[in-house]
């Protein structure tokens, strides 16, 4: 098959070769039609002269891969039988029993439930983290892929499964249980409401056709609290989702009928302007929204509408960069393709995109934009904010650094793994606003570590290794250079419990983080998090301090710029 791979691949490429042979526009319909006959023609050669027999399904699959592998990563191919998922992004539903599952391997190969949903199925099944699923109505699933496990949980609602699991730490580890499917719902905002006393937070993971209307029920609540300085509008990590979503949230603070964002294509004709069209809740409260890399698409509109207009204080890190919309449109066969059909560009008038899909470098990978040929545009109070390369926060808050310990201990599931435990010696404990890590359950936790077990990644001592061979080839080595080597390989070699102890703020965070999710969900999760969050902390000082807020947005100076273009800002066509 990858021969037959290699001849589809070659016939896209002399399709391109033809289209761009002699002055014919690329985009001529004769030269289109002629391309696709010699594409047609040239399959069934292959498939009827060819020595082994190919897949038709995978061979075409493969060749229309490799040619929307050329433009960029979000125009892409859907066939019918992988547009599930594609659904449940935009709409936050499907049919199922409302768990995240994991796979695990080494000594406890296997898929395991992971976080079942607050009051989902499989929670009030009773099916628990740390639960290896072992069958599914009746047969054994053992060997079987995570993805596979998940297409048989997933079903229509109201029909029944029947799930069989491994459960740790009790004395009949063998249980079922006989679950009704139902419409999951997955609610957008995480955890909303007061912390530090007066500061109002909503934590928004995703934008699908629910989130506006709940992040306006969160802020509406929050709004009932008479200490309520502040809301913090939480959209780190938030990858993005619907766009109409984010013209709908940005409303929420801002006049009925102010320009959210702009969108041009290829024609004049793909042009449009979203408005917000619904009445705002709170056009004053001072507004602050967190932004981190893993910030794009919608919730980078959304930021920077909001900056832009200097409605909020955008804090955090740079996000993603994503400045390009799709559109999805029917195929034969009930197939989709989802299509970059346009640019966006906020109320300044900029564009955030990062990546220049349209050209590569010699070894053939995309080009970023550089920052010194980022533009400068100017907010509604005369502010300066740049294009190319996502939303530069007007506050930098830089998250901690994780440490390879730390990443082998999620990576490895340590902390999982002893926060089921816990769980299932503890029937009760405190709620997140009151949960602590204590002493004696950090010294409990180390010990729980096999030293023997645990996997470092070994980072310096493969570097000094390194070292020594190049001190070797360069002619450096001798016997006091080998003994300067002996003795740092001495320095850096592990030790565990210096190791965590060294990290152990951040390593309690982690298991507190497990254990919250035994009890309180994924709510509580996101609850216990702003407890400790780096962003909320600065964001008190800045109420603390008087004027910053004010000082950051310009508010009370003339806004002798508003949204207008900068005189160096190139055309956007």
């Amino acid at each position: 098959m990858n021969k037959t791979i290699r001849y589809i691949t070659a016939c896209l490429l002399l399709v391109a070769a033809v289209a761009a042979h002699g002055d014919t526009p690329l985009n001529d319909d004769a030269a289109i039609a002629r391309n696709l006959d010699v594409f047609n023609s040239l399959y069934k050669e292959l498939n009827t002269f060819y020595v082994d027999t190919i897949n038709a399904q995978k061979s075409i699959e493969t060749a229309i891969d490799a040619m929307l592998d050329e433009l960029d990563p979000y125009t892409e191919y859907i066939p019918a039988d992988e547009q599930e998922d594609f659904r449940v992004i935009s709409t936050g539903e499907y049919g199922g029993i409302g768990s995240y599952i994991m796979q695990r391997t080494g000594a406890r190969k296997g898929v395991y439930i992971s976080s079942p949903y607050e009051n989902s199925p499989a929670a009030r099944a009773g099916l628990k983290p740390g639960d290896r699923i072992v069958s599914i109505d009746g047969e054994r699933v053992d060997s079987l892929e995570q993805d596979k496990i998940s297409a048989r949980l997933k079903g229509q609602a109201n029909t029944m499964v029947r799930v069989g699991v491994v459960r740790p730490y009790v004395d009949d580890s063998l249980l079922t249980f006989n679950i009704k499917r139902e419409t999951i719902k997955m609610s957008p905002v995480t955890y909303y409401g007061i912390t530090r006393g007066n500061i109002g937070y909503i934590g928004l993971s995703t934008f699908n056709e629910h989130s506006a209307s709940e992040v306006k029920e969160a802020l509406v609540e929050l709004k009932k609290n008479p200490n309520l300085r502040c809301v913090v509008l939480d959209l780190r990590s938030n990858g993005g989702g619907v766009m109409e979503g984010a013209v709908q949230i940005v409303g929420h603070f801002v006049p009925k009928g102010t320009t959210v964002v702009v969108t041009r294509g290829r024609d004049k004709q793909t042009e449009k302007t979203y408005k917000t069209t619904a009445e705002p809740v709170d056009t004053k409260i001072p507004l602050v929204v967190l932004i981190d890399n893993g910030s794009a698409s919608a919730s980078e509109i959304t930021a920077g509408a909001l900056q832009d207009l200097d409605r909020a204080v955008i804090m955090g890190t740079r996000s993603y960069g994503k400045g390009l919309v799709q559109t999805t449109r029917p195929l034969p066969f009930d197939g989709l393709l989802k299509v970059t059909m346009a640019r966006y560009y906020i109320p300044s008038g900029r564009l955030i995109q990062e990546i220049d899909y349209s050209h590569r470098d010699a070894n053939g990978r995309y080009q970023r934009i550089p920052d010194s040929l980022a533009h400068e545009f100017t907010t509604a109070h005369g502010r300066i904010v740049r294009d190319g390369g996502g939303i530069t926060p007007d506050i930098e808050v830089k998250p901690a650094e994780a440490s390879r310990v730390v990443y082998n201990i999620v990576r490895d599931h340590w902390a999982f793994d002893y926060a089921t435990r816990y769980a299932s010696e503890h029937p009760t404990i405190p709620d997140p606003d009151h949960f602590e890590v204590t002493d004696e359950m950090w010294t409990d936790f180390k010990q729980s570590i096999d030293p023997d077990k645990f996997e470092y990644d070994k980072v310096c001592e493969k570097g000094l290794e390194a070292l020594r061979k190049l001190a070797e080839t360069e002619g450096y080595m001798n016997d006091s250079t080998r003994k300067a080597f002996d003795h740092l390989d001495t320095l850096l070699r592990h030790d565990l419990d210096h190791d965590l102890d060294l990290h152990e703020e951040e390593i309690k965070a982690l298991i507190a983080q497990e254990i919250m999710d035994r009890y309180y969900y994924q709510r509580g999760q996101a609850q216990y998090a702003v407890r400790y969050d780096k962003c909320i902390n600065r964001v008190l000082e800045m109420l603390n301090t008087p004027g910053e807020y004010e000082r950051t947005l310009n508010i009370g100076k003339a806004a002798t710029t508003s949204t207008k273009k900068s005189k160096t800002k190139k055309s956007t066509k």
